[in-house]
Protein backbone atom coordinates (compact mmCIF):
# COMPACT_ATOMS: atom_id res chain seq x y z
CA UNK A 1 0.00 0.00 0.00
CA UNK A 2 1.19 3.50 -0.63
CA UNK A 3 2.05 6.05 1.67
CA UNK A 4 2.14 9.21 1.65
CA UNK A 5 1.16 12.27 3.80
CA UNK A 6 -1.15 14.88 3.27
CA UNK A 7 -3.80 17.19 4.33
CA UNK A 8 -7.63 16.25 2.97
CA UNK A 9 -8.82 19.09 4.02
CA UNK A 10 -6.69 21.44 1.41
CA UNK A 11 -6.65 18.89 -0.95
CA UNK A 12 -10.19 19.11 -1.27
CA UNK A 13 -9.74 22.77 -1.10
CA UNK A 14 -7.79 22.70 -4.16
CA UNK A 15 -9.56 20.26 -5.94
CA UNK A 16 -12.72 23.05 -5.72
CA UNK A 17 -10.78 25.78 -6.86
CA UNK A 18 -9.42 23.77 -9.84
CA UNK A 19 -12.92 22.38 -10.84
CA UNK A 20 -14.41 25.89 -10.65
CA UNK A 21 -11.37 27.60 -12.91
CA UNK A 22 -11.62 24.90 -15.19
CA UNK A 23 -15.70 25.53 -15.50
CA UNK A 24 -15.32 29.07 -16.71
CA UNK A 25 -12.80 28.49 -19.11
CA UNK A 26 -15.56 28.15 -21.80
CA UNK A 27 -14.46 25.35 -23.55
CA UNK A 28 -15.39 23.59 -27.04
CA UNK A 29 -15.93 20.24 -27.71
CA UNK A 30 -12.63 18.62 -28.19
CA UNK A 31 -10.14 16.87 -26.51
CA UNK A 32 -9.04 19.83 -24.45
CA UNK A 33 -12.64 19.70 -23.09
CA UNK A 34 -12.33 16.50 -22.88
CA UNK A 35 -9.50 15.44 -20.64
CA UNK A 36 -10.61 19.04 -18.48
CA UNK A 37 -13.70 17.26 -18.02
CA UNK A 38 -12.60 13.83 -17.18
CA UNK A 39 -11.06 15.74 -14.37
CA UNK A 40 -14.17 17.21 -13.49
CA UNK A 41 -15.92 14.10 -13.23
CA UNK A 42 -13.09 12.50 -11.39
CA UNK A 43 -13.64 15.30 -8.77
CA UNK A 44 -17.64 14.77 -9.16
CA UNK A 45 -17.07 11.12 -7.98
CA UNK A 46 -14.66 11.46 -5.22
CA UNK A 47 -16.48 14.44 -3.72
CA UNK A 48 -19.70 13.76 -4.28
CA UNK A 49 -20.13 17.54 -4.92
CA UNK A 50 -23.55 17.34 -6.84
CA UNK A 51 -23.01 21.27 -8.16
CA UNK A 52 -19.91 20.07 -10.66
CA UNK A 53 -22.23 17.39 -12.17
CA UNK A 54 -24.99 20.26 -12.57
CA UNK A 55 -22.58 22.44 -14.16
CA UNK A 56 -21.17 20.08 -16.85
CA UNK A 57 -24.87 18.88 -17.85
CA UNK A 58 -26.36 22.53 -18.24
CA UNK A 59 -22.87 23.35 -20.73
CA UNK A 60 -23.67 19.72 -21.91
CA UNK A 61 -26.84 20.80 -22.43
CA UNK A 62 -26.57 23.97 -24.23
CA UNK A 63 -23.60 21.95 -27.07
CA UNK A 64 -26.42 19.55 -27.63
CA UNK A 65 -29.22 22.11 -28.45
CA UNK A 66 -26.73 24.00 -30.35
CA UNK A 67 -24.92 20.91 -32.31
CA UNK A 68 -22.24 18.59 -31.89
CA UNK A 69 -18.67 18.76 -34.14
CA UNK A 70 -18.17 15.83 -36.19
CA UNK A 71 -16.71 12.82 -34.37
CA UNK A 72 -12.86 11.78 -34.40
CA UNK A 73 -10.44 10.60 -32.26
CA UNK A 74 -10.03 13.50 -30.22
CA UNK A 75 -13.80 14.64 -30.11
CA UNK A 76 -14.66 11.28 -28.92
CA UNK A 77 -12.30 12.51 -25.22
CA UNK A 78 -15.71 14.07 -24.43
CA UNK A 79 -17.39 10.37 -24.49
CA UNK A 80 -15.71 9.81 -20.71
CA UNK A 81 -17.35 12.83 -19.58
CA UNK A 82 -20.62 11.60 -21.55
CA UNK A 83 -20.69 8.15 -19.32
CA UNK A 84 -20.50 10.08 -15.92
CA UNK A 85 -23.24 11.92 -16.79
CA UNK A 86 -25.55 8.96 -17.70
CA UNK A 87 -24.53 7.55 -14.50
CA UNK A 88 -25.61 10.49 -12.43
CA UNK A 89 -28.51 11.71 -14.31
CA UNK A 90 -29.57 8.07 -15.78
CA UNK A 91 -30.79 10.50 -18.89
CA UNK A 92 -30.56 8.26 -22.08
CA UNK A 93 -29.76 11.55 -24.13
CA UNK A 94 -26.01 11.14 -22.75
CA UNK A 95 -25.73 7.65 -23.59
CA UNK A 96 -27.09 7.90 -26.54
CA UNK A 97 -24.14 10.68 -27.43
CA UNK A 98 -21.65 7.58 -25.64
CA UNK A 99 -23.24 4.93 -28.21
CA UNK A 100 -22.58 7.29 -31.60
CA UNK A 101 -19.06 7.86 -30.50
CA UNK A 102 -18.48 4.18 -29.93
CA UNK A 103 -20.20 3.48 -33.43
CA UNK A 104 -17.80 5.98 -35.15
CA UNK A 105 -14.72 4.15 -33.29
CA UNK A 106 -15.63 0.83 -34.05
CA UNK A 107 -17.21 1.59 -37.79
CA UNK A 108 -15.69 4.68 -39.40
CA UNK A 109 -12.59 5.98 -37.69
CA UNK A 110 -9.49 5.42 -39.82
CA UNK A 111 -7.12 2.48 -38.75
CA UNK A 112 -4.18 0.51 -40.19
CA UNK A 113 -2.53 -2.38 -39.61
CA UNK A 114 -3.78 -4.40 -37.11
CA UNK A 115 -7.10 -2.77 -36.82
CA UNK A 116 -5.15 0.47 -35.28
CA UNK A 117 -6.86 3.76 -34.60
CA UNK A 118 -4.82 6.47 -36.52
CA UNK A 119 -4.69 9.45 -34.58
CA UNK A 120 -7.40 11.70 -35.93
CA UNK A 121 -7.71 15.53 -34.96
CA UNK A 122 -10.24 16.41 -37.87
CA UNK A 123 -12.63 14.92 -40.54
CA UNK A 124 -9.30 15.15 -42.83
CA UNK A 125 -6.74 12.43 -43.35
CA UNK A 126 -4.05 14.71 -41.41
CA UNK A 127 -1.86 12.30 -39.75
CA UNK A 128 -1.89 8.68 -42.74
CA UNK A 129 -1.39 5.72 -40.86
CA UNK A 130 0.40 7.74 -37.41
CA UNK A 131 -0.30 5.97 -34.16
CA UNK A 132 -0.09 8.91 -31.17
CA UNK A 133 0.32 7.73 -27.26
CA UNK A 134 -2.55 10.83 -26.80
CA UNK A 135 -5.59 8.03 -28.55
CA UNK A 136 -5.04 5.76 -25.40
CA UNK A 137 -6.84 8.46 -23.40
CA UNK A 138 -8.91 9.61 -26.14
CA UNK A 139 -10.35 6.76 -27.59
CA UNK A 140 -9.18 3.28 -26.33
CA UNK A 141 -9.52 3.67 -22.48
CA UNK A 142 -13.70 5.51 -23.49
CA UNK A 143 -13.87 2.17 -25.70
CA UNK A 144 -12.75 -0.02 -22.82
CA UNK A 145 -14.98 1.80 -20.40
CA UNK A 146 -18.30 1.34 -22.58
CA UNK A 147 -16.83 -2.17 -23.28
CA UNK A 148 -16.81 -3.17 -19.45
CA UNK A 149 -19.90 -1.50 -18.89
CA UNK A 150 -21.35 -3.38 -20.99
CA UNK A 151 -19.99 -6.65 -20.58
CA UNK A 152 -19.65 -6.53 -24.27
CA UNK A 153 -16.22 -8.60 -25.62
CA UNK A 154 -15.77 -7.11 -28.57
CA UNK A 155 -15.48 -3.24 -27.42
CA UNK A 156 -13.12 -4.71 -24.51
CA UNK A 157 -11.14 -6.68 -27.00
CA UNK A 158 -11.04 -3.98 -29.47
CA UNK A 159 -9.61 -1.33 -26.83
CA UNK A 160 -7.33 -3.58 -25.22
CA UNK A 161 -6.08 -4.18 -28.92
CA UNK A 162 -5.26 -0.39 -29.06
CA UNK A 163 -3.52 -0.92 -25.72
CA UNK A 164 -1.37 -3.41 -27.26
CA UNK A 165 -0.40 -2.21 -30.47
CA UNK A 166 0.49 1.12 -29.00
CA UNK A 167 2.62 -0.30 -26.56
CA UNK A 168 4.62 -2.37 -29.27
CA UNK A 169 4.64 0.37 -31.63
CA UNK A 170 5.47 3.33 -29.13
CA UNK A 171 7.27 1.78 -26.13
CA UNK A 172 11.21 1.99 -26.51
CA UNK A 173 12.04 -1.77 -25.20
CA UNK A 174 15.54 -0.60 -24.38
CA UNK A 175 14.46 2.44 -22.30
CA UNK A 176 10.69 1.36 -21.39
CA UNK A 177 9.97 4.93 -22.56
CA UNK A 178 7.62 6.16 -24.66
CA UNK A 179 7.79 7.89 -28.17
CA UNK A 180 5.35 10.51 -28.94
CA UNK A 181 4.00 8.68 -32.31
CA UNK A 182 4.71 6.60 -34.86
CA UNK A 183 4.64 6.34 -38.69
CA UNK A 184 3.47 2.90 -39.80
CA UNK A 185 4.42 4.04 -43.71
CA UNK A 186 7.74 5.06 -42.96
CA UNK A 187 8.47 2.54 -40.35
CA UNK A 188 9.91 4.97 -37.95
CA UNK A 189 9.33 7.13 -34.70
CA UNK A 190 9.14 10.21 -36.78
CA UNK A 191 11.50 12.78 -34.99
CA UNK A 192 11.77 10.17 -31.96
CA UNK A 193 11.65 12.18 -28.83
CA UNK A 194 10.24 10.81 -25.50
CA UNK A 195 7.54 13.39 -25.02
CA UNK A 196 6.57 13.85 -21.50
CA UNK A 197 3.00 13.60 -21.97
CA UNK A 198 2.91 11.28 -24.43
CA UNK A 199 4.15 9.02 -21.15
CA UNK A 200 1.53 10.73 -19.11
CA UNK A 201 -1.07 9.27 -21.69
CA UNK A 202 0.78 5.89 -21.73
CA UNK A 203 0.83 5.33 -18.44
CA UNK A 204 -2.27 7.01 -16.43
CA UNK A 205 -4.55 5.20 -19.50
CA UNK A 206 -2.89 1.54 -18.87
CA UNK A 207 -3.09 2.22 -14.97
CA UNK A 208 -7.02 2.20 -15.58
CA UNK A 209 -7.18 -1.19 -17.17
CA UNK A 210 -7.19 -2.69 -14.13
CA UNK A 211 -9.58 -0.56 -12.23
CA UNK A 212 -11.90 -0.89 -14.80
CA UNK A 213 -11.83 -4.46 -16.67
CA UNK A 214 -13.40 -7.49 -14.49
CA UNK A 215 -11.23 -10.20 -14.22
CA UNK A 216 -8.64 -8.44 -16.40
CA UNK A 217 -5.99 -11.20 -15.62
CA UNK A 218 -8.37 -13.26 -18.07
CA UNK A 219 -7.34 -11.40 -21.10
CA UNK A 220 -4.15 -12.30 -22.55
CA UNK A 221 -3.24 -8.32 -23.69
CA UNK A 222 -4.02 -7.45 -20.24
CA UNK A 223 -0.37 -9.46 -18.94
CA UNK A 224 1.38 -6.77 -21.73
CA UNK A 225 -0.57 -3.36 -20.76
CA UNK A 226 0.59 -5.05 -16.95
CA UNK A 227 4.42 -5.22 -17.77
CA UNK A 228 4.60 -2.04 -20.09
CA UNK A 229 3.14 0.05 -17.08
CA UNK A 230 5.44 -1.74 -14.47
CA UNK A 231 8.54 -1.44 -16.33
CA UNK A 232 7.57 2.44 -17.79
CA UNK A 233 6.64 3.31 -13.96
CA UNK A 234 10.37 1.75 -13.25
CA UNK A 235 12.39 4.06 -15.94
CA UNK A 236 10.46 7.33 -14.79
CA UNK A 237 10.77 7.25 -11.68
CA UNK A 238 14.82 7.43 -12.08
CA UNK A 239 13.96 10.48 -14.12
CA UNK A 240 11.88 12.41 -11.83
CA UNK A 241 13.42 15.92 -11.31
CA UNK A 242 14.63 17.07 -7.58
CA UNK A 243 11.41 19.23 -7.72
CA UNK A 244 9.06 16.03 -8.20
CA UNK A 245 8.53 16.68 -11.53
CA UNK A 246 8.92 15.41 -15.15
CA UNK A 247 10.18 17.58 -18.05
CA UNK A 248 8.52 17.87 -21.69
CA UNK A 249 11.17 15.66 -23.30
CA UNK A 250 11.57 12.98 -20.16
CA UNK A 251 15.28 12.49 -20.65
CA UNK A 252 16.59 15.66 -21.24
CA UNK A 253 18.08 17.94 -18.67
CA UNK A 254 17.34 20.64 -20.83
CA UNK A 255 14.03 21.02 -21.20
CA UNK A 256 11.60 22.28 -18.97
CA UNK A 257 9.46 20.71 -16.19
CA UNK A 258 6.03 20.35 -17.26
CA UNK A 259 3.03 19.88 -15.09
CA UNK A 260 0.44 18.03 -17.02
CA UNK A 261 3.02 15.29 -18.01
CA UNK A 262 3.59 15.20 -13.77
CA UNK A 263 0.00 14.83 -13.33
CA UNK A 264 -0.23 12.35 -15.33
CA UNK A 265 3.02 10.21 -14.31
CA UNK A 266 1.99 10.63 -10.58
CA UNK A 267 -1.36 9.79 -11.14
CA UNK A 268 -0.34 6.57 -12.76
CA UNK A 269 2.04 5.72 -9.64
CA UNK A 270 -0.89 5.55 -7.15
CA UNK A 271 -3.28 3.96 -9.53
CA UNK A 272 -1.07 1.37 -10.14
CA UNK A 273 -0.30 1.10 -6.24
CA UNK A 274 3.22 -0.40 -5.52
CA UNK A 275 4.45 0.65 -2.44
CA UNK A 276 7.88 1.46 -3.41
CA UNK A 277 6.64 4.25 -5.47
CA UNK A 278 5.25 6.65 -2.37
CA UNK A 279 8.38 8.57 -1.98
CA UNK A 280 8.39 9.57 -5.58
CA UNK A 281 4.28 10.28 -5.31
CA UNK A 282 4.95 12.10 -2.20
CA UNK A 283 7.58 14.39 -4.32
CA UNK A 284 4.95 15.08 -7.28
CA UNK A 285 2.28 15.75 -4.89
CA UNK A 286 4.41 18.57 -3.20
CA UNK A 287 5.82 19.78 -6.13
CA UNK A 288 2.68 20.08 -8.30
CA UNK A 289 0.75 21.56 -5.44
CA UNK A 290 3.47 24.48 -5.63
CA UNK A 291 1.82 24.46 -9.28
CA UNK A 292 -1.16 25.51 -8.82
CA UNK A 293 -2.36 29.30 -8.22
CA UNK A 294 -5.23 30.56 -5.92
CA UNK A 295 -7.62 30.77 -8.32
CA UNK A 296 -7.23 26.66 -9.48
CA UNK A 297 -5.06 27.72 -12.78
CA UNK A 298 -2.41 24.72 -13.18
CA UNK A 299 1.04 26.32 -14.11
CA UNK A 300 3.48 25.72 -16.70
CA UNK A 301 1.20 23.16 -18.74
CA UNK A 302 2.83 23.13 -22.30
CA UNK A 303 0.78 23.88 -25.39
CA UNK A 304 -1.15 21.75 -27.68
CA UNK A 305 1.90 19.28 -29.09
CA UNK A 306 1.58 17.39 -32.71
CA UNK A 307 4.57 15.32 -33.25
CA UNK A 308 7.25 17.71 -33.61
CA UNK A 309 10.37 17.76 -35.96
CA UNK A 310 13.15 18.24 -33.86
CA UNK A 311 13.66 18.98 -30.36
CA UNK A 312 13.61 22.49 -30.46
CA UNK A 313 9.74 22.29 -31.38
CA UNK A 314 9.41 20.52 -28.45
CA UNK A 315 11.04 23.12 -26.37
CA UNK A 316 9.41 25.97 -27.96
CA UNK A 317 5.96 24.87 -27.09
CA UNK A 318 4.87 27.77 -24.51
CA UNK A 319 3.75 26.83 -20.95
CA UNK A 320 1.99 30.19 -20.09
CA UNK A 321 -1.59 29.54 -20.23
CA UNK A 322 -3.72 27.69 -18.62
CA UNK A 323 -4.71 24.48 -20.63
CA UNK A 324 -7.87 21.94 -20.20
CA UNK A 325 -5.27 19.27 -20.35
CA UNK A 326 -3.36 20.44 -17.50
CA UNK A 327 -6.30 21.44 -15.23
CA UNK A 328 -7.86 18.22 -15.99
CA UNK A 329 -5.12 15.51 -15.19
CA UNK A 330 -4.31 17.55 -11.90
CA UNK A 331 -7.50 17.02 -10.74
CA UNK A 332 -7.40 12.80 -12.26
CA UNK A 333 -4.17 13.38 -9.84
CA UNK A 334 -5.58 15.36 -6.71
CA UNK A 335 -8.95 12.90 -6.57
CA UNK A 336 -6.45 10.00 -6.96
CA UNK A 337 -4.49 10.68 -3.60
CA UNK A 338 -7.86 10.74 -1.95
CA UNK A 339 -7.56 7.02 -2.07
CA UNK A 340 -4.43 6.33 -0.21
CA UNK A 341 -5.28 6.44 3.89
CA UNK A 342 -3.25 8.92 5.58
Amino acid sequence: MLKINYDKDYILTVIDKIVQKTLSMDLLWDWPCGVAYYGVCEAYKATKTDGYIDMLQKWTDEYLELGLPDWTVNTCAMGHTMITLYEATGDEKYWNVVMSKVDYLRNQTLRFGEQVMQHTVSVNNDFPEQAWADTLFMAAFFLLRVGAKLDNKELIEDALNQYYWHITYLQDPVTNLWYHGYNNINKDHMSGFYWGRANSWAAYTMAQVKKYLPKCYLYPKYMDINCALRDQLSALKTLQTENGLWRTLINDEESYEEISASCGIAAAMVENGNPLHSKYVQKALDGILINISDDGRVLNVSGGTAVMNDREGYLNISKTWAQGWGQGLALAFLTSVLTIPN
